[in-house]
């Protein structure tokens, strides 16, 4: 599993040094990559990172490997997101479970937003709430792993 991340997220990544990038931007990437590839609303992280890029003028590829590489844990939050904006909206929660959301989801996209409408724009709240200081967190974290990665394989290389 080590090498294959290596080589299918951290290579690619780290290439874009070769390509003069520097690490503040291939962090902010990484980082939007990863709370957009995050977004608990299905179907939205791919469009919602070419917007971000192309507005922000960032490496496309890299935020888009990024948010593909999440969608394990894009799953996984889906559950936690819709509590947390039930929390903050203070609304009932809503019975909802995994088994649940696929069962609906198998009936066909449209029918899920109809009837998973409240529970999506509760987690969509959270979502974006949390988007902010998510991304600055992650950023300011990054930053300087990224550059100390750099300069280890800088020094490698030479």
């Amino acid at each position: 599993m080590r090498n294959w991340l290596a080589r299918r997220l951290l290579e690619p990544l780290l290439s874009l040094f070769k390509q003069g990038m520097s690490a503040e931007r291939l962090a902010l990437c990484v980082a939007i990559g990863i709370v957009v590839g995050n977004i608990p609303i299905l179907g939205l992280s791919t469009l919602l990172c070419t917007v971000v890029a192309l507005v922000f003028r960032l490496n496309l590829p890299a935020i888009q490997l990024v948010q593909a590489a999440m969608a394990p844990t894009q799953l996984l939050l889906i559950i936690p997101y819709v509590r947390l904006g039930e929390w903050i909206s203070r609304a009932p929660p809503e019975p909802l479970s995994v088994q649940a959301g696929m069962t609906i989801l198998a009936q066909g996209g449209g029918s899920a937003v109809v009837v998973l409408g409240h529970a999506i724009l509760h987690a969509g709240l959270a979502w974006l709430l949390t988007t902010p200081g998510i991304v600055l967190l992650l950023y300011s974290v990054l930053t300087p792993l990224i550059r100390q990665v750099a300069e280890r394989r800088a020094c490698k290389a030479a």
